[in-house]
């Protein structure tokens, strides 16, 4: 049963990440107006944030209760943390900076990199970037 959730947690986690980020998003923003497309990608990037965090939990618990102490000696479990972590930043820290600033529209507002909208969205990006590598290395050392 366990094995089951971890395998269905593990797929809907970072299938969906690599889904969202590599197909729907930028088919999103070839075929809708800009706006729309960063209303619906937001939501979409929002919901799979929190599947992570689910999925995330469950699998460090299973990674933990089956292997004890062992777990932390192996790379899954700190691609898991990894990967839960940048998901926690994102949507705890970079998403409600996002929506704070977008409906001023402003670049000029400051931030801890300078940031106006576009730097957030280049830093929430890169931080997706390396939850998804982590999650594809993750799932090519899955025995």
């Amino acid at each position: 049963m366990g094995n089951g959730i971890k395998n269905l947690l593990t797929t809907l986690w970072i299938g969906g990440m690599w889904i969202i980020g590599v197909v729907v998003a930028p088919a999103l923003f070839s075929n809708l107006d800009k706006a729309v497309a960063g209303m619906v990608a937001g939501k979409l990037f929002h919901a799979i944030g929190w599947i992570g965090i689910v999925a995330g939990v469950f699998l460090l618990i299973w990674w933990i209760w089956n292997e004890g102490a062992r777990a932390f000696q192996g790379a899954k479990l700190w691609l898991i943390v990894g990967m839960l972590l940048c998901t926690l930043i994102n949507q705890f820290a970079i998403f409600p900076l996002i929506a704070e600033i977008k409906p001023a529209v402003s670049n000029a507002a400051e931030g801890m990199f300078g940031g106006g909208l576009a730097q957030w969205h280049t830093i929430s990006s890169l931080i997706y970037l390396l939850q998804s590598v982590l999650g594809l290395i993750y799932i090519w050392r899955h025995d």
